[in-house]
Parts: structure tokens; C-alpha cells; sequence
């Protein structure tokens, strides 16, 4: 009998959607996304403005106790914020690697060098930890909103948060951000990691105090694990990467946090001076929850793509298919196999694709071979390291420019974006162990021979 997937055949889905020729075939392509709406503020979304802002408020609460728990953040007073850098030599690279000028100024948004967990999901995974914590303690009266929370890092509370645990599923950086967080509070953490997570991230787990659970499977079976794991114990709290709020606001604050940025450079972003983001999209959370944050800050002036590996693209296939999480990669012979690790997931978070069907601009695929080369460039160019999936980001550019012409010339950019910003989202790499980081600087320096 022939395969069918949500009652399809391959042919007939071919035929549907002509793009999936290319992506079967572990091909470079560009998807528009043909739900995009135009900005309304006044639309119906899933979560507003106050949200985030809310959100914002709870970290900033906590950054006494982050700033008393964790050293390295004594210079932003416990805030956890990257650097925004604009990039020197990398636009004449890729202008090289393109064949073609580039329009605009290219940044980096280095969440790639976040304190605490090293990676964009010190974003999310650390505030949903953070927001359990305080909820747990203000039930207990233990903590008021007043409080000066310094107090969290005192033997008392870690002995209170010691009788509760947390648990995840995780290719690797997510896991680390709430292993270290939640053990640094007193939790116990477990940790499913897939086949995909590297060994370095569940050495460093192990090393701060996390329980890390082994799989041969890849993150989906991971997280179905620890989801189950956490099913019917009133003091194990999961946190689901597929579906929580709570990630997707912390996420979201980073929007928050770019304008502020953008403000103090004197960076300007309205409709006549656009903004292209470029985020590395796995299973969806960070890049959604990001998005989303965007648009209610930058509106119309914001313009967001997703990147995804090319043996990996979960989130486009979900999205242009409308079948979010019922379909995976496998389904379409892909093997979800990637050096982009925290990018290697075979099935789309259907909350957060929902969540941005009508507010991201497209989505791009990326081959490994050219994620390793930009490592390497990277490298050489502007002296940053970061992890073969924080280069999804770089490549944004070069995908539009050479791809995605179409979208510029519908959205009437084709003049402003002379005076456009590109920020690629760098969302990992500053804790990857130098004899790693060398492997695969080799291996991007092999790739450009």
C-alpha cells in the first residue's frame, strides 16, 4: 500500500505544494509564507504587549538573586542581556559567497555569548524556571513581590525547592539553561536529551547537579519521556518545549530588549528604515517566541525568517502544509541529520506555529556544508565562535538576496532596503569546548577548498 501522510499520497502532496521537490531532496529553498498578514495592532493574538511586559518585570525582579548567584552578570546587575554588534568584514564575505552586492547594514544579536547557559534559551529556560520558583515560594509565603529576592540564594530556600523536581526534554542548550538555573535554585532536574545532544552539554548538565536521561531516539521521544515522567507527581513540573507560554514570553522579552539596543546606537527601525531577522528555528519556541515579541514592538517595520537545516525542516514543513505537529520530517524521507544539533528535530511545535502563521515573512533552509564554512569565516572575520546552528542566522542575507527577491519587490521594499538593518540571531556557540570548536572550524576551512 502506498504511504500516505493525513490521508495524502506523496504525489498528490507534490503536486500540492511543488517546493517539497527540492526539500525531499535535502536542497537550499525559500518559502514565503502566504498567511503573512500586514501589521494590525488591534488584532486578535494569543498573548499582548502586557505579557511581555510582565514577563520583563519578573526577570527584573529576579536579578538581585542572579546577580548574587552568578558573578559573571555583577556588570549588568543580574540582568541577562548578549551584546548587539555590527559586523565589520562578514558583509563583504557574504557579498563574495552571494556574487552580488548587499543592501543594508548587517548586526549580530550575540545570544550566543548569553551568561549563565550560553545560548539563546537562557532566554526562555531560565524564566520559566524563575516564574516556578516564585510561584512556588509565593504560595509557601516564603517570598512577597517586595521582596528583595537576594534572599532565593540563602540555604533556606534551596532546602524548600530541594523536595520539588523539574523536568524536560531537550536537545542540549535548553536542557542546560534550566539544569543550571533550576540546580543553582536547589530543584532536582532531570534532563532527556536525544541522540542529537552532544556529549560535552550532558557532561557540563551532570557536572552542576542535573539528572541527565539518555536516548538513542531522536528530541521528540525525548520530550514525550520526560512529559510522561512528570504525569501524575504534583511536585514535578515539566516544561514542555512543544507548548509552554511560559517559554514563548520569555523568549519574547528579547524584543523588549532589542529596542532598547537599537535606541542607545542610534539605530533606527520604522517603515522607511525595515528590519530583517534572521532566527535558527528548531522546534520553534525561541525563534517564535522572539518573532512574536517583534512584532508587537517593531510592527510592520519588522520583517522575520526562520532558518532550519536542510535535513531538518520541521517548522516549514509544518507550516506550509498546515499540518504543524502531525507531520515530521521522516515522513518526507529526510533523516533530521544535522551538525546544526540544536536545530535536529523532526516535528514542529504546533502552539507556536500557530502562534506566528500570520506574522513571520518566510522560512529558509541552509545545507551543513555552508553553516560549517561561515563557522569558520565567522571565525576568521569578526573573531566570534559560535555553534554550526547560530550560523542559520548569518546565512539570512544570502538566502533572500539570492532567494527571496520576490518578497522585497511585494512588500515595495526594493529602495528602502538600501537603508535596511539585517540582524542575524546568533543562538549559540560561547560554551562549546575548544577542542570542539576546533573540529568544526576544520571542517568549515576543508569545506571552502
Amino acid at each position: 500500500m502506498e504511504q500516505t501522510i493525513d490521508g495524502k499520497t506523496i504525489k498528490e502532496w507534490l503536486e500540492a505544494y511543488p517546493l517539497l521537490q527540492p526539500m525531499m531532496a535535502a536542497k537550499e529553498v525559500f518559502w514565503l509564507n502566504p498567511k503573512y498578514e500586514q501589521w494590525n495592532a488591534a488584532a486578535e493574538r494569543p498573548f499582548r504587549i502586557d505579557d511581555v511586559l510582565e514577563a520583563e518585570q519578573r526577570l527584573r525582579r529576579f536579578a538581585p538573586f542572579i546577580e548574587t548567584a552568578f558573578p559573571e552578570t555583577k556588570q549588568t546587575r543580574g540582568i541577562i542581556e548578549s551584546p548587539l554588534i555590527e559586523m565589520a568584514h562578514m558583509p563583504k564575505v557574504l557579498e563574495t559567497m552571494l556574487e552580488q552586492p548587499l543592501s543594508g547594514t548587517m548586526l549580530l544579536k550575540c545570544d550566543s555569548h548569553l551568561p549563565i547557559a550560553g545560548s539563546i534559551k537562557a532566554r526562555g529556560g531560565i524564566y520559566e524556571v524563575l516564574k516556578h520558583a516564585e510561584t512556588l515560594a509565593l504560595q509557601h509565603g516564603l517570598l512577597s513581590l517586595e521582596d528583595d529576592y537576594s534572599v532565593l540564594a540563602e540555604d533556606t530556600f534551596r532546602s524548600f525547592f530541594s523536595q520539588y523536581t523539574i523536568t524536560v526534554g531537550s536537545t542540549g542548550n535548553l536542557g542546560l539553561s534550566i539544569g543550571i538555573m533550576g540546580t543553582k535554585l536547589g530543584f532536582r532536574v532531570n534532563v532527556h536529551m536525544s541522540a542529537e545532544a552532544k556529549r560535552w552539554k550532558k557532561d557540563l548538565l551532570q557536572k552542576n547537579g542535573a539528572y541527565v536521561i539518555e536516548h538513542s531516539s531522536d528530541y521528540s521521544t525525548a520530550v514525550e519521556r520526560g512529559r510522561r515522567e512528570a504525569e501524575g507527581d504534583p511536585n514535578n513540573y515539566f516544561i514542555d518545549d512543544e507548548n509552554s507560554a511560559d517559554l514563548f514570553l520569555g523568549y519574547a522579552v528579547a524584543a523588549l530588549r532589542l529596542k532598547q539596543q537599537f535606541a542607545e546606537q542610534g539605530i533606527v527601525v520604522d517603515r522607511e528604515h525595515p528590519l530583517f531577522v534572521y532566527l535558527p528555528c528548531g522546534v520553534g519556541g525561541a525563534p517564535g517566541g522572539i518573532a512574536f515579541g517583534l512584532k508587537l514592538v517593531f510592527g510592520e517595520a519588522v520583517h522575520c525568517f526562520f532558518a532550519e537545516p536542510t535535513h531538518s525542516p520541521c517548522m516549514l514543513l509544518g507550516m506550509m502544509t498546515g499540518l504543524h505537529d502531525k507531520v515530521s520530517v521522516h515522513d518526507f524521507g529526510l533523516d533530521n541529520q544535522t551538525e546544526a544539533d540544536g536545530l535536529a528535530v523532526g516535528r514542529p511545535s504546533r502552539f507556536v506555529g500557530k502562534a506566528v502563521e500570520k506574522l513571520i515573512s518566510g522560512i529558509y533552509t541552509v545545507e551543513d556544508r555552508h553553516l560549517l564554512m561561515l563557522l569558520a569565516l565567522m571565525k576568521d572575520q569578526e573573531d566570534v565562535a559560535l555553534e554550526p546552528s547560530a550560523l542559520a542566522g548569518v546565512y539570512g542575507p544570502i538566502s533572500l538576496f539570492a532567494k527571496g527577491t520576490s518578497y522585497i519587490e511585494q512588500r515595495q521594499l526594493s529602495e528602502k532596503i538600501k537603508q535596511a538593518t539585517h540582524l542575524c540571531w546568533a543562538t549559540g556557540g560561547s560554551f562549546v569546548p575548544e577542542e570542539e570548536m576546533e573540529k568544526y572550524y576544520e571542517k568549515g576551512k576543508r569545506y571552502m577548498k
